[in-house]
């Protein structure tokens, strides 16, 4: 498997997809961070523990384009939460020899959180 950082970001939503980061783990840097619109995470287990709570309550993940180039990649996607309509979210991934060193997130939580209150 190469490690391009476009083939880990796609790895990256293809196991939130499968709501399993088995294959993820091991391409996270030891001081990764994640930052978002629900909180953010520093190291892996962090990281993880994070990603796993937004699969579980993931109703749908739709990406609809990927743009990356040596070390990063953006992935914009459509996210359904909790019973909401979809939203529409930027996900930036840092990948520094073949480990992501950062992710950050960006959406408007509205309809998420109506729908979940």
């Amino acid at each position: 498997m190469t490690t391009t950082p476009a083939s880990i970001a796609a790895l990256y939503f293809d196991c939130w997809e499968r709501k399993d980061f088995t294959d993820l783990a091991p391409h996270l840097s030891p001081d990764c961070t994640f930052t978002g619109v629900f909180g953010v995470a520093q190291g892996p287990n962090e990281f993880l523990r994070g990603l796993t709570g937004m699969a579980a309550g993931t109703d749908s993940l739709d990406v609809r384009k990927r743009i990356s180039d040596e070390t990063d990649v953006i992935t914009w996607f459509d996210l359904g939460m909790g019973g909401a309509p979809a939203t529409a979210v930027a996900n930036w991934t840092h990948v520094e020899n073949g480990l992501i060193t950062a992710v950050n997130v960006t959406f408007d939580p509205r309809e998420i959180l109506a729908a979940s209150a």
